[in-house]
């Protein structure tokens, strides 16, 4: 990152800037604003620049299902162990994934230990040099992660059909964000004034797929992005939509988010992937709100290629993930917080992933 880029960035975590958004937010309302944020980064930098402490008790903060290692369901999990002790099989994941337990307490990372060929990736374009490097594999990458991961996977898939890779498959367990919303708000699981929606999938698919917050619910919303003064400047406008009775879908990310979205990445998600019927940890099934592979791509789905379609799990015992990711639960409420989970021994997902709203709670409090 260059001199100019590093001095723009710590602008926008600039203290007084920060205390005079603030202020300015808790000038402008005049009730109550509860809003939920859908973003794992948004969750972490909420809770570790203290922006709860600088907001006025009017403001309530609740965190949705925006941690793509959180929300990733118990059969998906279930299924990416099980491909792990498949012979001449080797399993690649993000980070974080390799640490998620199942219902028995076993993750990819034990798996890893007994002996399993499990590899980290730090960009889904390693899994093409894997599979290249071992024609006699069966190479599965894991592909967990919103519209933000899913046009880079989507990438990787094309690029090993173009290449007449055999040895490549993807074992898809991408979710889209705003049919979650809608979920949550069809189904009363959610009361909130305000969402502050994601601006890493928002570069991606712009703001039209949010339109229903506003022409079904009436529910106002702002993309926002990652540093506090975005954060800030996010909830401000927010706060002035309610003080003057608007409600709009507003771009306050602007330098990064385009209202259309990416075109590029648009068009390969629209070409690799088609929309179906998916499982989210805490929510359970809903519809269209996953991608998976389209037809010309099939070859390259591990569900079918491992017959791995009714795999079933459960939660973990006692685990309130499901509850953390639908606001209804403050990490702390749950009984197995910092006692019998904690990041080094964690019993659900949302201790695991460090966009988790468990794991950010238990390393900078509130």
């Amino acid at each position: 990152m260059s001199d100019r880029a590093k001095n723009t960035m710590q602008g926008y975590a600039d203290p007084k800037l920060c205390r005079e958004l603030a202020d300015k937010i808790a000038q402008s309302l005049t009730g109550r604003l509860r809003f939920m944020e859908v973003c794992g980064t948004h969750t972490v930098s909420i809770y570790r620049f203290g922006l709860r402490t600088m907001l006025p008790l009017t403001v309530e903060h609740v965190s949705g299902p925006g941690c793509p290692v959180c929300v990733t369901h118990a059969r998906e999990v279930a299924a990416s162990i099980a491909l792990a002790a498949v012979p001449k099989v080797i399993v690649g994941t993000f980070g974080d994934m390799i640490r998620v337990p199942d219902s028995t307490g076993q993750s990819l990372q034990q798996a890893k230990a007994q002996g399993a060929d499990v590899r980290i990736c730090y960009s889904p374009i390693d899994i093409l040099q894997t599979a290249r490097s071992n024609p006699g594999h069966e190479v599965v990458f894991l592909g967990v992660g919103f519209e933000t991961t899913a046009p880079a996977v989507a990438a990787v898939v094309k690029q090993a059909k173009a290449e007449g890779l055999t040895n490549l498959s993807l074992l898809s367990c991408h979710k889209r964000i705003p049919p979650a919303l809608q979920f949550l708000l069809q189904n009363q699981d959610v009361a909130v004034d305000a969402f502050l929606l994601p601006g890493h999938v928002c570069t991606v698919i712009g703001l039209q797929p949010f339109a229903f917050l506003r022409s079904e619910y009436t529910i106002p919303a702002a993309v926002a992005g990652f540093e506090p003064a975005d954060i800030l400047m996010g909830l401000f406008v927010l706060a002035r939509m309610q003080v003057e009775n608007r409600v709009e879908i507003v771009n306050a990310y602007p330098r990064a988010v385009k209202d259309k979205g990416n075109p590029t990445a648009l068009a390969v998600l629209g070409e690799v992937f088609v929309p179906g019927d998916a499982d989210w940890r805490g929510l359970g099934k809903i519809q269209d709100s996953g991608f998976f592979l389209a037809p010309e791509y099939k070859d390259f789905d591990a569900w079918e290629r491992f017959d791995l379609e009714d795999i079933e799990d459960k939660e973990p015992p006692g685990c309130q993930c499901g509850q953390v990711l639908k606001g209804q639960l403050h990490p702390r409420q749950c009984p197995l917080f910092g006692r019998k989970c904690t990041p080094s021994r964690p019993v659900g997902p949302c201790m695991v992933s460090t966009e988790g709203s468990c794991a950010a709670v238990f390393r900078y409090g509130m």
